[in-house]
């Protein structure tokens, strides 16, 4: 909406009549009545700027104009009779007598203040310093330049601005170094701190003591999908889990941990599959040691490699699992090739990367294991400092009934006690209870342990930074004034129209969209399930996740589906009593899953089913003329199928000296003096062509069909 500006305020401000400035409003054509009339703020600033350089050019001229003569004052009555002598060109000049106590005019008349410009910057720094959102308005003055010509110049680069509207950064640096600016970033007091910028936020906090006592390993299972990393932990934790999984596949991040031979060592278990890509590396983001699980029947996988890159871009020590040697097909040479290939060589290859033989199923193998993470853990040295406040990696975000949300974390230094204020991104709380990996209440976490957090105010994202706060008002005015922070980063990022941007809506005017709603049990596998259906988009067709949450399906989601146009997509998760009959009423698609595959294959049909079926030209035959006759209905051919068939009805086009002069369709087939549908090689026919008569013996005549294909993305 374009604000408005009311005559008064501005002749007001301009210190005129509000009379004389509508004069001047409707001298120069624009359609005003009263004083109370309001006019676009745009053209309020040209208005101002038009009264400014008229009144800067009156005081130029003004300066340049030679000083009067000073007129003569008559200071008493003897020097009135003389001037009363002069000629009266002298006499008009000549001032009454001065007061006997003159007083300056400037002590009871008070000069009306006008609005000056701000000050141009220093010549010295030449730089130039903003609050965002900056505006055409707020730079133009910055620059002391018309907001017009700014206009115009951001016009002339395919940008498309009005005076009131935010620019991008790069565009104001830009605009800044043209006219021999240097644009700074105002820099913001970081969040809770004081007026002076003394007090910094907890996650930047830097204790000396942070490193006083030796602290458990955090292991990362990685690898190929099915190729054992739960079943091999399974083992190890005496549990059984994989049976609990969709499909026998992770769904998500796993944390435990166990005590051998008096150490503990915290367990990470991360997806296989392709799709949990970030999961995977958050995974080896947040370890000490990697274990690269390998089945030993098929070797190295994609997912395997793509594992590896993880662990070497988080430069953590790797090692190698052997898995599933009980096989027949089992091959430990064929993983030391494919470590080589890699850029990994094994210990028995004379290299530094252990390989450690194991089954899953039979339990050999994983004491030898368990001694090699001990070995790694010693030459790490790891440690940490229990009795500062906590620092912890958020591994997954949940809402889950009776708890609301839920964040399952990974303590990295310091401790989280029940009642302790936490803070992680714009979500702050009070810990109201922590939950272990056996799922039992504990009172507090240390180092390197994984537990449940019950207390905080909404779902971080995976990844994060939870740390303690050491009080509730600096916790809540942390989160408020990130959530500020948010919303002025959204609005500065608003990208302006340019020219391309505008090219490119017309060329997806006609690309269909796909929208969609995902909900998912956790924030990890629903990052994960969002980042798939945005790998299927293809130039025709263009997946739109309009919203991606955690729980279950609510009667909000089929609203905003209903209104969006757009299917349900659920991951492990249920349907709340009453949406499935709200969904059929407004014609909403909901679509539950528990396996990853199945959810990415449906999603694929179901774009592919909206896609218009591309037609495929089939050839049929060949024909060559060798005589025309000339009939009262027109021009038939006689010809001889060289190959195929041709059929009444389809396609045909002929060629003379291979270029095609002629495009149609068959009318009309005769073997002697019968009708007939088709025609095959070797026969003659006579051949009549739709609207078509230009013909030569020797041309040739290609009959063809279309098929319809179905699209594939």
């Amino acid at each position: 909406m374009v604000n408005k500006v009311r005559v008064h305020e501005l002749a007001k401000e301009l210190d005129l009549a509000s009379d004389e400035l509508l004069e001047v409003l409707k001298k120069e054509g624009i359609d005003v009545t009263s004083h109370l009339s309001g006019i676009d703020s745009d053209i309020a600033e040209l208005v101002r700027e038009q009264i400014m350089e008229q009144r800067a050019a009156k005081v130029k001229k003004a300066a340049k104009r030679p000083e009067a003569v000073p007129p003569i004052v008559a200071d008493d009555e003897e020097e009135a009779e003389v001037v009363a002598e002069l000629p009266p060109k002298l006499r008009a000049s000549v001032k009454p007598p001065r007061p006997v106590k003159p007083v300056a005019v400037s002590e009871h008349i008070e000069k009306p203040k006008r609005k000056e410009p701000p000050p141009p910057p220093s010549a010295d720094s030449k730089e130039i310093s903003l609050k965002s959102p900056i505006t055409v308005k707020s730079l133009a003055e910055a620059m002391q330049l018309r907001p017009n010509a700014l206009i115009q110049e951001l016009m002339s680069q395919g940008v498309f601005a009005t005076i009131n509207e935010s620019l991008e950064g790069p565009t104001v640096e830009q605009l800044c170094a043209k006219h021999g600016f240097t644009y700074v970033v105002e820099k913001r007091i970081k969040a809770g701190g004081t007026g002076e910028g003394t007090q910094v936020n907890p996650e930047d906090i830097v204790f000396e003591d942070a490193e006083v006592s030796a602290r458990p390993p955090v292991v990362a299972f990685l690898g190929h999908v099915d190729h054992g990393k739960t079943s091999l932990l399974d083992r190890i934790r005496s549990s059984d889990i994989v049976s609990g999984e969709a499909g026998g596949i992770t769904q998500h991040i796993g944390a435990s941990q166990i005590e051998w031979n008096n150490h503990k060592i915290t367990f990470i278990d991360t997806p296989g599959h392709e799709a949990f890509t970030s999961m995977r590396a958050r995974g080896a983001n947040t370890t000490d040691i990697v274990v690269l699980v390998v089945a030993a029947d098929d070797g190295f996988m994609p997912q395997t490699v793509e594992a590896l890159n993880h662990a070497r871009a988080a430069k953590v020590p790797i090692i190698v699992a052997a898995n599933k040697m009980d096989l027949p097909g089992a091959n430990v040479d064929k993983i030391f090739l494919h470590m080589q290939q890699n850029g990994l060589t094994a210990e028995d290859w004379g290299g530094d990367v252990g390989v450690i033989q194991v089954s899953a199923a039979t339990g050999d193998g994983i004491q030898h294991l368990l001694e090699r993470i001990v070995l790694e853990t010693e030459m790490l040295e790891l440690k940490a400092n229990p009795e500062l406040p906590v620092r912890a990696v958020v591994l997954e975000s949940q809402l889950e009934q009776g708890h609301g949300p839920t964040v399952s974390i990974l303590v990295k230094n310091g401790s989280i006690s029940v009642g302790d204020i936490i803070i992680c991104g714009p979500h702050q709380g009070k810990v109201k209870a922590l939950i272990d990996s056996q799922s039992k209440r504990v009172k507090k976490a240390g180092p390197s342990e994984a537990v449940k957090v019950v207390g905080l105010s909404g779902l971080p994202e995976c990844g994060m930074v939870l740390v303690g706060c050491k009080d509730d008002k600096q916790a809540r005015k942390l989160a408020e004034n990130r959530e500020d922070q948010a919303r002025q980063d959204q609005l500065q990022s608003t990208r302006r129209a340019s020219l391309d941007d505008l090219f490119r809506q017309i060329e997806e005017e006609n690309r269909k969209d796909l929208n969609v709603i995902v909900k998912a049990d956790v924030q990890g596998t629903s990052e994960a399930v969002v980042q798939s259906l945005k790998k299927l988009d293809c130039d025709k067709i263009h997946t739109d996740v309009v919203h991606a949450g955690v729980g279950a399906v609510t009667e909000n989601d089929v609203l905003l589906a209903a209104a969006s146009d757009a299917i349900i997509v659920g991951f492990h998760v249920r349907v709340n009593p009453g949406v499935n009959k709200l969904a059929k009423d407004e014609g909403v698609e909901i679509r539950l899953y528990s396996i990853i595959y199945e959810l990415i294959e449906q999603v694929r049909s179901a774009m592919e089913g909206m896609l218009e079926p591309e037609l495929r030209e089939v050839p049929l035959g060949q024909a060559e003329i060798l005589k025309i006759f000339d009939l009262s209905r027109g021009k038939v051919i006689g010809c001889r199928c060289l190959k195929g068939n041709i059929r009444v009805g389809k396609n045909a086009r002929v060629l003379r000296d291979k270029e095609i002069i002629y495009n149609g369709v068959i009318q009309s087939l005769r073997r002697f003096t019968d009708d007939v549908r088709e025609v095959d090689a070797g026969l003659e026919c006579g051949i009549r062509l739709d609207n078509f008569m230009d013909f030569e013996p020797g041309d040739i005549v290609q009959c063809y069909d279309y098929i319809e294909e179905k699209v594939k993305l």
